[in-house]
């Protein structure tokens, strides 16, 4: 049976921050009750901590009273925020590639390391902003990712009443997750709360790790329409857990232009190996973007709404190839006007990634180290709570897609399409062999996924 619309779903990271064995809550924490109080103390240098007391409701969400901000950021600031995501995306890619489909999200990775590095300092703080590529000050960092999360959570255009395409929709997700009576600083519950709309969910990790790992993979299951279960594995957390950051993204939507189901028939799709296999592949003639830039033949598949595929074809050898010699102005692509001759396979897979691994080879090492461990590089992150105990011991990356003839669709290819009267010249585009996809947001350039496909029929 055809997948009748197409997915993309990502839960991009949790990352696990774990005090050391000698700083564990005290156990009573354990045993949670129907009220919760709070007090504040004051840290070294000044920061003010917020401090629940040791009774507290497992599930509460604690959110400082802060509006979303509603500060200004520049195009400039935007274009340079969305080109350092799209950096992380290709350093990933690069870590993740192989011979098997494979997709990452760069936005959704960046968005979770940017709520973690607000709490980081010093070699913690330069890793993570190096493996962000942050080229913006810090302050201007939060407020492009708040940005970026409205327009992403903008209600799309309402369709017409006849028209039969399902609503576009990106869902993105943030939240927070941490142990009760830990005291967390209020600078920290600050920024989460003003610039990622992320409440600090109470969970009592000491007395209940099994409770709570259930109750965050309920929720990563419940942003994304039960696309992504099990997200954090039964032996991630355990009682010195002491906060769960995590992002999510769901994605659906159709083709600006749909493929007709009848003219869809299964074709020779050319292996990584040399080998072919059997596949349906999709067909259509469509006026779109198409183009070659000698390293690769790409081409604009719009959806209904504030998006579009960018599939592209490497000119020669092997996707790993062309992703070794693309950088993030490569994807600021100068489309011509053209009547595309597509051919494209439909497929769905779903894809892995060893984050914590990735992260440390691209050089995020400092905050994987326990502190007191008599190493050079240890984490300090104690921009979120005042005692240096805290590191990060894990993280976690999942992602579902799935592409059929209904695709997903974009407000801005209509405008394109219809606003054009010239005639566009003819191109053939036949995605019959591995290629690169990625797809991206139309009003911010954000890379929302990118991957490879090298085997239509690999699930």
């Amino acid at each position: 049976m055809l997948i009748r619309r197409m997915f993309a779903v990502l839960t991009a990271l949790a990352v696990v921050s774990t005090a050391c064995a000698d700083a564990a809550t005290d156990p009573s924490t354990s045993a949670p009750v129907a009220t919760t109080t709070s007090t504040t103390s004051q840290a070294a240098g000044g920061d003010t901590t917020a401090v629940s007391s040791q009774s507290f409701v497992s599930g509460e969400v604690v959110q400082l009273d802060l509006p979303r901000s509603d500060a200004l950021v520049t195009d400039a600031d935007i274009a340079a925020v969305v080109a350092a995501d799209t950096a992380l995306g290709l350093d990933l890619l690069r870590v993740a590639i192989g011979s098997q489909n494979v997709m990452v999200s760069p936005y959704s990775v960046a968005t979770a390391l940017s709520m973690l590095y607000p709490g980081a300092r010093g070699q913690t703080a330069s890793e993570i902003a190096r493996v962000l590529h942050l080229e913006v000050e810090d302050s201007t960092l939060h407020e492009v990712r708040n940005h970026i999360d409205s327009v992403l959570n903008a209600p799309p255009p309402p369709l017409g009443d006849d028209d039969a395409r399902v609503p576009f929709a990106i869902r993105p997700a943030n939240s927070a997750w941490g142990q009760g009576g830990y005291p967390f600083l209020d600078g920290y519950l600050e920024v989460l709360a003003s610039h990622y709309g992320a409440g600090l969910h109470l969970l009592d990790f000491v007395g209940d790790p099994d409770g709570a790992t259930e109750t965050i993979n309920r929720w990563v299951e419940e942003v994304t329409e039960d696309r992504i279960q099990d997200l954090i594995p039964s032996d991630a957390i355990d009682v010195l857990t002491r906060l769960i950051l995590v992002n999510a993204i769901w994605f659906k939507a159709n083709w600006a232009t749909m493929f007709d189901p009848a003219a869809t028939a299964n074709g020779r799709f050319a292996l990584l190996d040399g080998n072919e296999v059997s596949v349906p592949l999709m067909h259509s003639s469509i006026r779109t973007g198409f183009a070659d830039n000698g390293l690769f033949e790409a081409v604009l598949l719009p959806y209904a709404g504030d998006a579009a595929m960018v599939v592209a074809l490497p000119r020669s050898g092997s996707p790993s190839d062309l992703l070794e010699q693309l950088d993030a102005e490569d994807f600021q692509i100068e489309w011509g006007d053209f009547q595309v001759d597509l051919t494209l396979p439909r497929f769905e897979f779903e894809a892995e990634l060893a984050l914590k691994e990735t992260l440390q080879s691209l050089g995020m090492l400092a905050a994987f180290v326990p502190p007191g461990s008599g190493s050079e590089r240890e984490a300090d992150l104690t921009g979120i709570t005042a005692v240096r105990e805290l590191y990060v011991s894990d993280a976690f990356h999942r992602t579902f897609i799935a592409v059929d003839e209904n695709g997903t669709e974009a407000a801005a290819a209509t405008a394109l399409i219809s606003g054009v009267t010239s005639l566009p010249m003819p191109a053939t585009f036949a995605a019959d062999r591995p290629f690169l996809f990625w797809i991206e947001h139309a009003s911010t350039g954000e890379v929302l996924f990118l991957g490879q496909v090298t085997n239509p029929l690999e699930n």
